[in-house]
């Protein structure tokens, strides 16, 4: 039983303090020459590298939170492109035409030119596996003077807001040297990344010729600090200026003034194995949806700082709740009559492994035995990817990508989808979620991505359970830091300590 959150300032965070001792090395305060200007920024991030790195793994987001690595297009608000790398698009059927911006270096001091892009984009089109964003996309990338051509196989209304994942990032032909993506030194943003220590830190310095102006900071120190506590604590203690995911029982012990909270485009979700085990029974897959309280789990896990779900897209897509219709087609519940099932989940989101606990006993009360399986994400992706697990808890980002949920759905529910932890193969599910794929921009985009997740749902290949709220840490004294639920921008060229 979790102690009360007043309780946990005299234990954990006595405990956190001795896991940060050192974390941030001495320099990081003294740096910032005179009254006045910023000094160095220290960040306490929660996911160590995964891959290295590499834009084309989901390590591309921390470098697009540290504005190191820029792509094409960016989006805003709303979701709409706008111009990055790029100034202007337009489109002619299967093809769509960027111009390339003008005066812009790499932080090793070569030029971005039309071929450079074409080469990043052609290296994560050909890779393998593809970039999430990409999944089902053929896509070839041409240049021609200060313009570049991208050509897919089917006309895509989405290739700007898939341009500007940070998975397709414009780097240096540096980075592409060896067998692995180095983005060290090869990106064009305001801050140049210039040393990795493994899982442990980065360090970044501002690139003083950076097209957009100069970054009001003279650098960022970040250390990966996978615990949560200890993350709190640092913000506590002064010892971190920006910390990324709170937990939710850190939350509530922290000055309210220092903690910012938004909904945000990401549910907790179970994943069921469709393809073999327990769950390959349509009436078990339901029988462990009706066994599960979500709202206990808002209410008592995260202390009511969620929402609970009514279908895979949340509150940070206001426009699902107003298309959404009750979900037909789903098998009536079976008998679990103690068969056993195994539940991974990882550590590195605080929350899960008590959402885990919590769902063992639900699950148990409605007739099956369920054993966990917790460890940290870099250590049991592989095996939940592979279909090892009957189900897997997982905190999924339903636009991370493209600004668009059509692709989340994709990736994680199509028979050929990459991140397809259900191992669902549906035909039913595959034909709706092309035609959400397909489908122009605004309304009717809308109805299809709505009627693709009904699919999803009939099929209880994944059972929402909530949705997060993102829970961001800043010092009294940071001003500019960005609170993005797409998790895609925390330290910009505005962010300051002063």
């Amino acid at each position: 039983m979790r102690l009360p959150a007043r309780l946990l300032p005299l234990t954990a965070a006595t405990t956190a303090s001795f896991l940060l001792t050192g974390c941030f090395s001495a320099t990081s305060d003294a740096d910032g020459s005179s009254e006045g200007e910023s000094r160095r920024i220290r960040v306490a991030m929660m996911q160590p590298p995964r891959s290295g790195l590499s834009p084309l793994s989901d390590d591309a987001f921390k470098l697009s939170r540290w504005s190191t690595a820029e792509t094409l297009v960016k989006l805003d608000a709303d979701g709409d492109a706008e111009p990055a790398l790029a100034t202007e698009w337009k489109q002619s059927g299967r093809d769509w035409t960027f111009t390339v911006r003008d005066g812009v270096t790499f932080h090793d001091g070569t030029g971005l030119t039309a071929e450079a892009v074409v080469d990043s984009l052609t290296r994560a089109a050909t890779a393998s596996p593809k970039p999430r964003i990409l999944d089902g996309v053929d896509m070839t990338v041409k240049a021609d003077g200060d313009k570049v051509t991208v050509t897919t196989a089917e006309e895509d209304p989405l290739v700007p807001q898939r341009l500007s994942s940070p998975q397709l990032a414009i780097l240096a032909a540096k980075a592409y040297k060896g067998k692995t993506v180095n983005p060290v030194g090869a990106g064009t943003g305001p801050f140049e990344l210039t040393k990795v220590n493994g899982t442990s830190s980065a360090t970044l310095d501002r690139y003083d010729d950076y097209w957009g102006g100069e970054a009001k900071a003279p650098g960022i120190d970040v250390r990966f600090v996978p615990d949560g506590t200890a993350r709190a604590a640092a913000l506590r203690s002064g010892e971190a200026d920006i910390v990324e995911a709170v937990p939710v029982s850190q939350a509530a012990v922290l000055d309210q003034d220092l903690i910012t909270e938004v909904p945000m485009p990401r549910t907790n979700t179970l994943y069921l194995n469709t393809e073999k085990g327990v769950f390959k029974d349509a009436s078990l897959r339901a029988a462990a949806r009706e066994a599960i309280d979500a709202k206990s789990l808002v209410e008592g896990v995260y202390e009511g700082r969620a929402d609970v779900a009514e279908g895979l897209l949340g509150p940070a897509l206001p426009w699902a709740t107003g298309l959404r219709e009750p979900v037909e087609g789903q098998a009536k519940a079976g008998d679990p009559a103690g068969k056993t099932v195994t539940i991974g989940t990882f550590t590195d989101r605080a929350e899960l492994p008590e959402v885990a606990a919590t769902l063992q006993q639900q699950l148990q009360q409605a007739g099956f035995k369920v054993k966990l399986e917790i460890r940290e994400y870099a250590n049991i992706e592989s095996d939940a990817l592979a279909g090892r697990f009957d189900a897997f808890i997982l905190s999924r980002a339903t636009v991370l990508d493209s600004g668009d949920p059509a692709a989340y759905l994709y990736s994680d529910f199509a028979s050929e989808g990459s991140f397809n932890i259900s191992q669902l193969a549906s035909p039913a599910v595959d034909k709706a979620l092309q035609k959400a794929s397909s489908a122009p921009t605004g309304d009717a985009r809308r109805k299809a991505v709505i009627e693709a997740e009904a699919a999803v749902l009939a099929t209880d290949a994944a059972v929402p359970m909530l949705h997060e709220r993102v829970i961001q840490g800043d010092a009294a004294e940071v001003t500019g830091a960005a609170h993005d639920p797409r998790e895609r921008e925390l330290v910009t060229i505005d962010t300051r300590v002063k």
